[in-house]
C-alpha cells in the first residue's frame, strides 16, 4: 500500500511539472483549428456519441499532453493518429485553449447504477483498497488543470468505460490510474462511468 502512495505521489509531481512547461494557447486561433475536430467531438466539444470524448471545458494542459501523445504514438489510436499527423505544438495549444473555454453539456446517470457511482467516486472501496475518484478529479469532476489531471464530470459513458477498461488491461498506459483501475469490478467501471455523466 505505501509503494502504491508513493507511485501515485511520484506521478502526480510529474504530472505537475510536465502541465507547468505547456505554453500557452490562443482561444480564438484554436476555434477555426478545431473546425475539423466537431465531426467527432461535436460543435463547441459535446459529443454527441457515447464513446468520443467531450473536450469542452477540459483543462488544456490536459488536453496538449493527449495530442502529444497521439502523434507520438505513446496513445495508441488509429483515427486520433491521422489526425494529428500534421499539428504542430502551437496548433495543439491553439485547440486546447479554444476547447478549455468552452461549455461542457451534462448527461443523466443511470439511476439503478447512481448510487454505486456516487459511492465510489466520493469514497473508493475500502475493502479492495480503491481509492476516492475526488482526490484528483474534484468533487465536481472539474478536475485539476494544472496538474493535468482531467475533467471527467459530463463526460460521455460510454468513453469513460473503455478508458477505465483500458487502464486496467494496461492498453492505455498511466501509473497512477494502472494503480485505480487494478482493483475495480466491470460493474464499478459500469457504475462509475454512469455516474460521472451526470456529474456537474
Amino acid at each position: 500500500m505505501k509503494r502504491a502512495l508513493l507511485v501515485l505521489i511520484a506521478s502526480g509531481w510529474l504530472a505537475t511539472a510536465q502541465a507547468s512547461a505547456v505554453g500557452e494557447g490562443d482561444a480564438k486561433a484554436g476555434e477555426s483549428k478545431a473546425a475539423a475536430c466537431a465531426a467527432c467531438h461535436g460543435p463547441a466539444g459535446n459529443s454527441f456519441n457515447p464513446v468520443w470524448p467531450k473536450l469542452a471545458g477540459q483543462g488544456a494542459p490536459y488536453t496538449v499532453k493527449q495530442l502529444m501523445a497521439f502523434k507520438s504514438g505513446a496513445r495508441m489510436n488509429p483515427v486520433m493518429a491521422a489526425q494529428v499527423t500534421n499539428l504542430s505544438e502551437q496548433d495543439m495549444l491553439d485547440i486546447a485553449a479554444y476547447y478549455a473555454n468552452q461549455k461542457s453539456t451534462v448527461g443523466a446517470a443511470v439511476p439503478e447504477l447512481a448510487k454505486q457511482g456516487a459511492e465510489l467516486y466520493r469514497a473508493g472501496n475500502p475493502e479492495s483498497g480503491v481509492p476516492a475518484c475526488t482526490g484528483c478529479h474534484g468533487p465536481a469532476g472539474e478536475g485539476v488543470a494544472a496538474s493535468a489531471y482531467p475533467r471527467v464530470g459530463g463526460q460521455q459513458p460510454g468513453y469513460t468505460e473503455a478508458q477505465l477498461r483500458a487502464y486496467r488491461d494496461g492498453s492505455r498506459k498511466a501509473p497512477m490510474m494502472t494503480i485505480v483501475t487494478a482493483k475495480l469490478t466491470d460493474d464499478e467501471i459500469k457504475a462509475l462511468a454512469s455516474y460521472l455523466a451526470g456529474l456537474h
